[in-house]
């Protein structure tokens, strides 16, 4: 499973990894962010039709639960240590971030949140992700629970829905 920057880190700090091997990590994300950007520019009519419906689902989510509880939710599912899209998620937590550059509606692997409750300060969240295709689609549905002393949330448990 890929590791994320944060845990890179810690893993570096703990001297679970030589710097060298930190690097080597690190240039593994970069070049993704990269492949990224080239995709976009080679095709900038799907990167912004993509980054439009991600803005207004982004704004939907804002409306609804407001953009500190999504942020929350996304750092919560970035510390799942076997979760995809952990690897898009780690710096949601980020006030300059916009939330829309989190969400993967229609390019693969996709990711998005199909379901969000809120029952008593206990969210239930509905996650998709992975192909694109409704019937390869993975859905997981997360529990999660607020930190003790403050700071957001944390994942309670997790199912999966497929």
């Amino acid at each position: 499973m890929l590791r994320t920057p944060p845990q890179l880190f810690a893993d570096y700090e703990t001297g679970l990894m030589t710097r060298e091997q930190l690097h080597s990590a690190m240039a593994f994300h970069a070049r993704n962010l990269i492949e990224e950007v080239v995709e976009a520019r080679e095709n900038p009519l799907a990167a912004w039709w993509e980054g439009l419906l991600a803005r207004k689902t982004a704004s939907r989510l804002i409306a609804r639960h407001g953009e500190r509880r999504i942020r929350s939710i996304f750092s919560a599912l970035a510390d799942v240590p076997d979760f995809l899209p952990a690897q898009w998620l780690w710096n949601a937590h980020h006030p300059d971030v916009p939330l829309f550059c989190f969400l993967r509606l229609r390019k693969e692997p996709i990711f998005r949140l199909s379901n969000v409750v809120n029952d008593a300060g206990i969210v239930t969240v509905t996650v998709e992700y992975g192909a694109s295709d409704k019937h390869e689609t993975t859905r997981e549905q997360f529990v999660l629970v607020h930190k003790r002393l403050g700071g957001g949330l944390e994942v309670s448990s997790r199912r999966s829905l497929n």
